[in-house]
Order: structure tokens, then sequence, then C-alpha cells
């Protein structure tokens, strides 16, 4: 069945126009939230246009002022950063920005295993001994407070750079860049970790020769990080995405060039997907099964053949993460299956290692449509990581199971803690009851259609015509038609999972596959008539361009009267549901 939505409001011919876009396009984009000519600039505009003046982050005055101050006196500088792609990102930008600003940085990575996250003891010896007087922190540290503190016992200075859950009790940093701050006033807080160190290069390199464009050339890792961290892919982060692949796809790094190159994928056909399921993997890697420091000297290095040797570290590591991963999924899915199904939330723990227990906790969410918290057994504490459906803020809930807790902090999606064995059962009777008060999600599947057309009108022109809504990524989904009227000729299981079926419209035919879908292939028959969900993309194969579907559902043909409907004279898309 169909959930209501309500229609998106109209774009007009003129707006359109304006902008060399199709009415159809311009109602698209209306649902998106581009609904004015000014929306539509920004939308396809100079990039630039989109970034803000990095002098309106919180403290950001400060820091510039203390770093000429660090350049003057000879100060050394350790920079940290958090041991995924996003902090990796982020470590790399600061570290490459602060060098190119005249200064001598060490850059740090801590131990997931050892040290966790957020600001650790270790590294405050590390820079001790490497005679620094200032910690910048990348991605972490707005809830590092006694950590901080003993810095400052040690005569360390400590510059937070962050875009987590700020706590109600901040830290004694010399300053906290964090565009979430209560008394923040940047235009745009959704920003990643790596998009904050993005900006504050921009900010100290904007008076440096050369050094605007310097600064620019960093969007490429700045993407990474924001894809990685899952940030909604609007707004500045848009914009920042959009500057970061034309670097990635025309002078990547050495080191991406070398991970691209490991992955077989050519650098002119990166997009947002390659860097979600191709780049970001191998870079979290290095941390989930050995140390991310790996990850960071790739990023930083500046020969290609030693960028090479890195590579092939990562792609070691990524095959060890994998076959990990695939015995902890199994092996929480057996534990979970004997848990209540009435339930709000999953929450396990196990002896799994910790640097994998995040990917546990989504897959285990896509499994059971709610709230994951998956932790490892470390003996006398739990290291747990957690991963949202929607339907419930992990960061504030986190905070309401903090007096259980030895540490903790995220967003609203994703989260992790630290937790003493002997409470895990507080707080999952806890969390459970606490996940049990949320908005219940609605139990059926659905997906956002934003087009429902006749197959026959599904073409190459449809394609490119829906490529002004990337780079797409959350908050600005691929678009997702609805194919009405097609015809199976064939249909197979592929291996992984998978369902291949070729289908045709009037004298011609299309190849769709449906990834992770193999139930479509025991179902589907040759001969049945079907509407199906996709997302368009193009396939060269012989030297040939060819469109294919890549398959989200399917349905037999005018099981869905409200498509029918759109089909039938509504004016412009709406957005329904399919429900699977």
């Amino acid at each position: 069945m169909f959930p209501d939505r309500p229609k998106p409001p109209g774009a007009t011919a003129a707006l359109a126009s304006a902008h060399g876009i199709t009415e159809r396009l311009a109602s698209l984009l209306a649902v998106r939230g581009a609904v004015s000519d000014a929306d539509l600039t920004a939308w396809f505009g100079d990039p630039l246009d989109g970034l803000h003046d990095p002098a309106a982050l919180p403290d950001a005055g400060r820091v510039l002022l203390r770093m000429r101050a660090a350049r003057a006196n000879h100060e050394r500088v350790v920079v940290f950063g958090d041991f995924d792609a996003d902090g990796l990102t982020g470590l790399a930008i600061m570290t490459i920005a602060l060098r190119r600003f005249g200064l001598v940085v060490e850059p740090y990575v801590p131990s997931r295993l050892d040290e966790g996250h957020g600001l650790s003891l270790p590294a405050l010896d590390a820079a001790v001994g490497f005679g620094a007087t200032l910690i910048i922190t990348v991605d972490c540290g707005t809830s590092s407070v006694d950590e901080i503190a003993e810095a400052n016992r040690r005569g360390l200075e400590v510059i937070v750079t962050d875009h987590h859950r700020v706590p109600a009790i901040l830290p004694a940093a010399f300053a906290i860049v964090n565009p979430h701050r209560p008394d923040a006033t940047y235009p745009d807080r959704r920003l990643a970790g790596s998009g904050v160190a993005f900006k504050l290069a921009q900010l100290l390199l904007a008076d440096e020769p050369g050094g605007p464009a310097a600064a620019l050339e960093l969007a490429d890792l700045a993407t990474i990080g924001t894809v990685a961290d899952v940030a909604p892919i609007v707004g500045e982060n848009r914009s920042i995405a959009r500057i970061g692949l034309t670097r990635l796809r025309n002078a990547p790094r050495p080191g991406i060039a070398a991970l691209l190159e490991r992955a077989r994928i050519a650098p002119t056909a990166v997009d947002l997907e390659t860097v979600s399921f191709a780049i970001a993997p191998r870079l979290n890697a290095a941390g989930r099964v050995g140390e991310a420091m790996e990850a960071a000297r790739l990023l930083l290095a500046d020969d290609p053949v030693e960028a090479s040797g890195h590579a092939d570290a990562l792609e070691a590591a990524n095959l060890v993460r994998r076959d990990l991963m695939k015995s902890a999924v199994a092996e929480a899915r057996e534990t979970v299956a004997g848990f209540d199904p009435t339930e709000a939330a999953t929450v396990v723990r196990g002896p799994w290692s910790v640097g994998i227990v995040g990917l546990v906790a989504a897959r285990l969410v896509d499994d059971r449509g709610r709230p994951a918290v998956v932790g490892s057994d470390q003996g006398d504490v739990v290291r747990a990581s957690c991963r949202s459906d929607g339907s419930l803020d992990l960061g504030a809930t986190l905070e309401r199971c903090a007096d259980l807790l030895t540490r903790h902090g995220g967003h609203a999606g994703a989260a992790g803690l630290e937790i003493p064995t002997a409470r895990w059962d507080a707080f999952r009777a806890r969390f459970l009851a606490l996940a049990a008060t949320a908005a219940p999600p609605d139990p059926r599947r659905t997906i956002a259609i934003d087009l429902a057309l006749p197959a026959i009108d599904v073409d190459y022109g449809l394609y490119r015509e829906l490529a002004g809504l990337a780079p797409c990524g959350p908050g600005n989904p691929d678009p997702l038609v609805a194919v009405l009227g097609l015809t199976v000729i064939r249909v197979r299981a592929a291996t992984g999972g998978h369902s291949q079926l070729t289908l045709r419209r009037d004298r011609d035919v299309l190849d769709g596959i449906a990834f992770g879908r193999s139930d479509i292939a025991e179902v589907v028959r040759e001969g049945d008539r079907l509407d199906v969900v996709a997302r368009l993309t193009s396939r060269s194969f012989g030297g040939f361009e060819s469109l294919q579907l890549d398959i989200r559902d399917v349905a037999l043909s005018g099981h869905h009267p409200e498509v029918t409907e759109i089909l039938a004279g509504r004016d412009g898309p709406t957005l329904v549901g399919v429900a699977s």
C-alpha cells in the first residue's frame, strides 16, 4: 500500500527555462527543497559560491591568531585525528594546511583497541616527547574533558575541531571549533569533521601566497570524509563534494590513485558511490584490524611508490576486515534470533573485534529495522558501537544513560560507548526502555519514488536529465523511477545474492540487476508483466553504452493504483511508497 504524501510545490516554466532545465527536473528539485531562483542558482552555479566564510565558525578567529603566534614562536604542533575515514581525512587536511602555513607538525592517530575514541593520554605523552606545545584535534575532542584538563596540567594547549554532539560540560580547551555549539552562528551545521578541518584550512591559508587555491585542493579529502560519515549532501557539503569530485576525477593524490587502482576503478568514473563503497572502507579497514596511522600515511604520501606500499597494506587489511565481519555478523544473528522480537532495539555483545562492531550494528539495523547496539567484550569493559534506523536519536539516548557509561559520544544516527561489563545488563534494560518510548517506525518498508513513467519513456534523455540531481547522497538521494509495464524475458539468480533480469519494453530490452535481492529471482517468472522501481545507470561494455536498471523492488503491473493514477494525469511527480 502507499502512504499519503504531500504534493510538492510546482515549479514554473519560467523558472525552469531560466536555469536551462526541464520542468520535470525543476519539480523534482522542488521536492528536495530547491524552490526558488536562488536555490537553483546555488544548485547549478559555481560551487565556490556555496562555501561559507570560515571565520563565522565559533572560535575560528582565536585559532587563526594562535597559529600565527605558534609560527612566530617556532612552536611544534601535534594534529590528533580520529581513526575512522572522516577523522583520517580531516587529520590529513589539517596536517597539510598547517605545514603549508609554516608550522612543524606531527600527525597522531590513536589505536582503536588500546585508546578508543577521543583525545588520549598516550597522545599527550607523544606530544610532550615531540616537543609540542599545542595539540589540535580533528573529528573529536568536544567530550574529552578529563584528557584536556590533563593536557593543560602538562603545559599543552588544546584546540578542538569537531562536529559531534556538544555535552553540557565543555572541556577547558583554548578553542572549540564546533558548529553545533549552542552559541554558534555558522550558517550550516551539517559539516563532517573533515569539513570543519577544510574550513579551517581555508581560513589559515586565505592570506598566504597561493593559499586559497591550495586550500581548495583539500576538498577531495573533505569529500571522502563527508561521505564516509554519512553527512547530508546538501548545502555546503554538496558544494564541497562538487569541488572534491572534480579533483578526485582529474588529479587524485597518490594515495587515492593507488586505492582506486586496487579497486579497479578509473579516476574519471569516481562518484560519491565510489567513495562510499571503494575508498572509505579501505581507509577504515586500517583502524579496524590494525593501526589507522597506515591510512594517514597513505593520505599524506607525495610519492606514488610510497603510496602504493601503503595501499597494499590497506588492501590486505580490508580483506581481513571482510572475513572478520562475515563471521561476526553470522554469530550476532544467531544470538539475536533468541531475543524477544517485540524489543524496540537490538542490544547485543560478544567476543568480536572492537573494530567491526559498528559494521555489525549497521547490518543488524538492516536485518531487523530497529536501532542496534553491538558490544565487544574486553574483559572488565565492553566497548560498543550504535547505529540507528532513524527512529531514535542515539546521542541523546546515550546522554540519558551517562551515569552507567565510562565514556560515550556521537550523532543521532551513530554513536559509541564504553561501559564496565558489570553494568551492561542495566544499560541494556535502560536503553531498550528508552527506545520503546520513541515513535515506532512504520512496519511497512517503503521506497520513495521520484517519478513514475511508462517503460517506453525511460531512455538516455531521462538518464541525463536526472543527472542534474548529482552528486547524490544522504539528504539528496539518487532519484528512483517507477518504470511501468515491462515484460520479463529472462530472470536468474546471480552470485552474491543478486537477481538479474532482462526486460522487454515495446521492441527493445533493458537489463536490470537487483543487488542483494535474491528473492526476486525466486518469485518472478518469464512472461510476467512488471512495474519496477529502479535507479537509472549507464553500463559500458565492448565499447557500447547501454541503459541499465539498478532495481530496488518489483511488483506485478497494475497492483499499485496510486502509481497508475500518477501516470494517468497528476501534474508533476508525487513521492509515494512501494511496499515490498
